[in-house]
């Protein structure tokens, strides 16, 4: 049984994202996520892309999860986000990136490019924040 989950949007692609938009998806390079606001949770969308915070990485590791890897990520505040949050501070995230076979790994993209994921892999994220996240069946 696989879910499909929508997360949280608590930003967008930064300037300094390189991308290849010959491609649909694009193929992201380097991902900048720029947060524009933040709700608390621990797994962050921003088309094509996802970023999980350092927790989540370290659990979903431990775990030996599939079909998902982590990279660096630039993290930076919009004027937005500091108007907002002046004194809120970001624990470190980290690029997810999804290479999983459809309904084999743990972590896949669907046709429809929405991120699914196992029923052992949502056993996981419930532990964390993930309140703003929209989760259905697939």
């Amino acid at each position: 049984m696989y879910k499909v989950i929508e997360p949280e949007v608590a930003g967008g692609l930064g300037d300094n994202t390189e991308m290849d938009t010959s491609f649909f998806p694009p193929l992201i390079k380097n991902l900048h996520y720029e947060f524009d606001g933040w709700l608390g949770d621990d797994i962050l969308e921003s088309f094509p892309c996802y970023v999980m915070t350092e927790t989540l990485r370290k659990a979903i590791e431990f775990e030996n999860l599939t079909g998902i890897y982590f990279n660096e990520v630039l993290i930076s505040k919009s004027e937005t986000f500091l108007e907002l949050y002046p004194n809120k501070e970001l624990p470190n995230f980290f690029w997810a990136k999804i290479n999983g076979e459809p309904y084999k790994d743990d972590f896949f993209i669907t046709e429809k490019i929405i991120l699914a994921i196992s029923d052992r892999a949502y056993s996981l994220l419930k532990k964390y924040n993930i309140t703003q996240a929209e989760i259905g069946d697939l």
